[in-house]
């Protein structure tokens, strides 16, 4: 049984089709904080992955899923991801385009939530983001370097 960390207590589920003003809430929130003038934020949401028709994308396949605080349903954090077939030799994979969160409680949470889920359905790797703090989160499950920018965890003995 593993111990969950101390702090608030989170739930996590699918993402629906609803809870996309609450992600892009949550990202302008980053965004504001990284880049303060206005427009430098503008450009920076040019190149993003959470852009509207990504977030569309990837919500409407049924993979992706968000962390909510217990007690406010307060949005803590999220990660969109896709199935991929035949991706550098494997049969199976999960590929997870994007992970954020306001806690470093949810983006563990949501980290492990990935890799169980190649796990749970049988798929033989998960490729996660190699930023944002994602790697801190993902060493535990033995990653490895893929392609620049990109982490490789193992879901099978193979």
């Amino acid at each position: 049984m593993t111990r969950r960390p101390e702090g608030m207590s989170l739930y996590c589920r699918v993402i629906q089709p609803e809870d996309l003003q609450q992600i892009l809430d949550l990202e302008n929130k980053k965004l504001a904080e990284t880049y303060p003038d206005e427009m430098e934020r503008m450009i920076a949401t040019w190149n993003s992955k959470f852009r509207v028709e990504a977030l569309n994308h990837y919500i409407a396949l049924g993979w992706s899923f968000l962390a909510m605080e217990q007690d406010t349903n307060k949005l803590m954090g999220y990660f969109i991801a896709q199935p991929l077939l035949f991706l550098d030799g494997q049969t199976q994979t999960l590929w997870v385009e994007h992970v954020q969160y306001s806690s470093l409680q949810a983006r563990d949470e949501l980290c492990e939530l990935a890799y169980k889920l190649g796990r749970e359905k049988h798929l033989q790797r998960v490729y996660f983001p190699n930023d944002n703090g994602v790697p801190n989160s993902v060493k535990a499950f033995k990653a490895e370097s893929w392609q620049p920018g990109t982490l490789s965890v193992k879901t099978t003995k193979g």
